[in-house]
């Protein structure tokens, strides 16, 4: 294989193939050209059998880019039995031959948000003998959280004075044994039961272990302590694991990403051997040297400089807006000057933020100066009410033993089956301590149901019963259609809803269900309800779903985003707003966990968006709650170097004079330093 058109420290990646091996791979310095290229390098020059080899990474669309990238530059063949996937991916692959060890049944269900929350009320309902009220997305959060920190229910300690982590320690065993009887699992239960499986079962271990030979784990600095665990299971005994990180760019400790496993890796794997990738290919001199200048200053990370072959570009302009309302005009003013000035689409814009209630005021402006905008982020369309009904059918009809499922299709659409009735089946049910669905097919058992509730149960059993057959020898889009035209759908959301249009968007979503599953079968060979619905299951909850955000970014529009969300995206002009205290670095943050570097590698990450060129915008005044309050400046402006910074006052108009704008802007720098104690 050709590996000419890599740098020498790419080049000594791709040939290092025995052995723990630790990839620093900066912003923008080709990381992913560097994985293909060395599966690549070890299927064509080193005859290791695609079986052998395992890439993991974090979403969907990586792995899918990942697997195309590889099948380019390989035989098609030769690649064929290689596994490119997300960890949860990954899991659910184990889990399917061997979770029967474990006293689960192959066609479990895999719970997402909205199922996990109302199993959590209905626990909190169970222990809740007085008047106060759990919030349900708290405890689920606490649970999940030590799910990824691998810590049983039954040895879930609660934290001395914490009233949460006491209701979490009554909730989560009696939580986890729900999902077991409804022969379910959650999202984190994917890698913690995985783990377990293989801790527990050595001769499961050893299998995967033989099988996977040489591992590759992409964003290493994003995994958790679950998946840490994972990790060294599989790679014990031939430890051929490669990691590809940028401890810069950690920023999801909030959501239990555990920078100690990228900085810790040399001790975790002795003989590791740690190659930089530094060149970065992305953005101009100046804006690697602002991005130098600011991570330089955390202490938590590995040593590192990106630098380019190209020149030092345009310098990095700071602009102090009179307020949020100035600042949203100043940068819609720049993008419209600079996109006629340099011929540039409006796609070729970013506006990057802390927080999304940022976006308000750029919104608007956009908006008023017919500028068109695309806002990434927003709810998921497999979240939303309507499509979750939908798929909740389609669970129940796979899994019967599914009740929290079962419970959410029982009156939707209304057929008659109201809140006392479903009461007294629940209470049955769990009097008598019979599944749910064993008590619908014979509900003249259950006291005080009138002959017309009867009859609606018979119907819906009737119906469920027919689709269940239907959905093993039918296609899987027409007898969804089918059973979508049956259950009157539409009809339902017309009736309900209070906005005719916002129902119209509800059929839109029912249907885009259908066109989901017609896609589905048409890249599969052997297309199943299961598999429909474990695709699904496995689309990246916590970034846009592709069909929304890679359609956005590929339409001419100015892109809005927040930070966290623009990881791994790159934009000609980035206009990086709001840099001030209390919103980069946020309030939250400095208050509560008094550690500002994961908010300094957020502000890196924004820096290292940019291509060309890099705008810094604050305001001296913005609004809080109707009431104007004086701002100062960020920290992080001060750690810029003064050589590549173009310091001035918004575009704005206004009254004062230069020699005022001038005391301004030296007025906001002095609140830095005299925070930093200069």
């Amino acid at each position: 294989m050709n590996l000419s058109s890599l740098n020498d420290q790419q080049r000594a990646a791709v040939r290092h193939t025995e052995g723990p091996l630790l990839l620093l791979a900066g912003a923008g310095s080709g990381k992913t050209r560097v994985i293909t290229s060395r599966i690549a390098y070890l299927l064509k020059n080193r005859g290791v059998t695609s079986e052998a080899i395992l890439a993991v990474t974090f979403t969907n669309k990586a792995a899918r880019e990942m697997r195309e990238r590889v099948e380019s530059m390989v035989d098609r063949r030769q690649a064929k039995g290689m596994v490119i996937s997300t960890f949860h991916a990954l899991c659910v692959r184990i889990l399917k031959e061997d979770i029967e060890q474990l006293g689960y049944k192959k066609n479990f269900s895999i719970y997402g948000g909205a199922d996990q929350l109302r199993l959590i009320r209905d626990l909190l309902q169970e222990i809740n003998t007085g008047l106060r009220k759990y919030d349900a997305d708290r405890v689920l959060y606490l649970i999940s959280d030590a799910k990824n920190r691998l810590i049983a229910p039954d040895t879930f300690q609660p934290r001395h004075g914490d009233e949460y982590s006491g209701v979490v320690a009554a909730i989560y065993p009696r939580y986890q044994r729900a999902l077991k009887a409804f022969n379910a699992v959650d999202f984190d239960d994917l890698i913690m039961l995985t783990v377990r499986l293989l801790q527990d079962k050595p001769a499961v271990l050893e299998k995967y272990q033989q099988r996977f030979r040489y591992l590759m784990v992409d964003e290493y600095q994003d995994t958790n302590a679950a998946q840490y665990r994972l990790l060294r299971l599989l790679a014990r005994g031939h430890n051929n694991l490669c990691v590809v990180g940028d401890d810069d760019q950690s920023i999801y400790g909030w959501r239990g990403a555990d920078l100690g496993n990228i900085l810790d890796f040399e001790k975790d794997f002795p003989g590791t051997m740690v190659i930089r990738l530094e060149q970065n290919y992305r953005s101009t001199g100046n804006i690697l040297a602002a991005a130098n200048a600011v991570i330089r200053n955390n202490r938590k990370r590995k040593a590192k400089a990106l630098w380019t072959a190209g020149g030092p570009g345009d310098m990095i302009d700071y602009l102090l807006c009179d307020d949020d309302e100035d600042e949203a005009r100043t940068v819609v003013e720049r993008i419209m000057a600079e996109k006629f000035r340099a011929s540039l689409n409006y796609r070729d814009f970013a506006i990057l933020f802390r927080t999304n209630v940022q976006s308000r005021a750029f919104e608007e402006q956009l908006r008023y100066q017919n500028v068109p905008y695309v806002l990434i982020g927003g709810q998921q369309f497999f979240d939303r009410k309507e499509v979750k009904d939908v798929l909740a059918y389609f669970r129940v009809l796979l899994n019967p033993r599914d009740e929290v499922n079962l419970l959410r299709i029982l009156n939707t659409p209304r057929r008659g089956i109201g809140d006392t009735s479903a009461d007294r089946l629940i209470r049955f049910s769990a009097e008598h301590e019979l599944p749910m669905w064993q008590v619908l097919q014979d509900a003249a058992q259950v006291d005080g149901l009138g002959e017309k509730t009867l009859e609606a149960i018979g119907r819906f059993v009737q119906l469920m019963d027919s689709y269940r057959r239907r959905f093993r020898v039918g296609r899987l889009s027409e007898t969804g259609r089918e059973l979508l035209e049956e259950l009157r759908f539409e009809d339902d959301l017309l009736r309900t809803a209070q906005d005719p249009e916002r129902a119209r968007r509800r059929m839109a979503n029912v249907a885009e269900v259908v066109n989901a599953m017609a896609s589905y079968e048409q890249r599969e060979a052997q297309p199943t309800l299961e598999g429909f619905l474990e695709k699904v299951s496995l689309l990246d909850r916590d970034e846009p779903p592709r069909q929304d955000k890679d359609a956005k970014l590929q339409r001419d529009a100015v892109v809005l985003m927040s930070l966290h969300a623009s990881k791994g995206l790159e934009f000609p002009c980035v206009f990086l707003v709001g840099m001030e205290e209390d919103l980069l670095p946020h309030k939250k943050s400095v208050e509560e966990s008094f550690d500002i570097e994961e908010e300094r590698r957020l502000c890196y990450v924004g820096i290292t968006r940019a291509q060309q060129k890099l705008s810094l915008l604050g305001t001296s005044r913005r609004k809080k709650y109707g009431v104007m309050q004086t701002r100062a400046a960020s920290r992080f402006l001060e750690e810029i170097p003064g050589e590549v910074l173009r310091r001035s006052i918004g575009d704005a108009p206004s009254t004062s004079t230069e020699e005022e704008k001038d005391q301004l802007a030296r007025t906001a720098f002095a609140n830095i330093k005299s925070m930093l104690g200069d």
